[in-house]
């Protein structure tokens, strides 16, 4: 199964590439090699995101859910790509993004298809931590995180 920083379907953008677990979303960026810290502007807020390299904003919006701005953070990775790693608000394989921004960068159908699958046998395997469900495979009724079972007698 899974570990919580495990990717779970991969959008491809102009500039790079974002995914999302149960409870976060990353944002990779390409930058140009050799690109300094001190070369990039990263604004972080719950519902916005803004990045520019150099003085060249490359991307700028409002995100697709509410996020925990204290808890997101930027990184420079070798001097070729920032990493955004946002918290999501709303944790659960129900909050499936469809896309990063609201209007943007959209995942496709089948992408959208195989995150909610991962998403939501992700949220099995944390309420079942005793098995294994890493060959696992999921169909049926998964679309909103998959039925709800928490009402069920013990």
């Amino acid at each position: 199964m899974s570990t919580e920083r495990e990717w779970v379907g991969s959008c491809g953008t102009p500039w790079g590439q974002w995914y999302q677990t149960l409870e976060e979303v990353f944002i990779e960026v390409q930058v140009p090699p050799g690109t300094r810290a001190q070369d990039i502007q990263c604004g972080l807020r719950s519902k916005h995101v803004a990045l520019a390299v150099g003085g060249r904003e490359i991307l700028k919006g409002k995100l697709f859910d509410s996020t925990i701005a204290d808890e997101g953070t930027w990184t420079l990775e070798d001097r070729k790509m920032v990493r955004i790693v946002l918290t999501k608000t709303k944790r659960d394989a129900a909050n499936c993004w469809t896309s990063l921004l609201e209007s943007e960068y959209a995942a496709d159908p089948w992408v959208q298809d195989q995150m909610q699958r991962k998403l939501t046998l992700e949220r099995v395997q944390k309420e079942n931590p005793g098995f294994d469900f890493s060959g696992a495979e999921i169909s049926g009724n998964y679309t909103k995180g998959g039925p709800d079972f928490s009402n069920l007698e013990k």
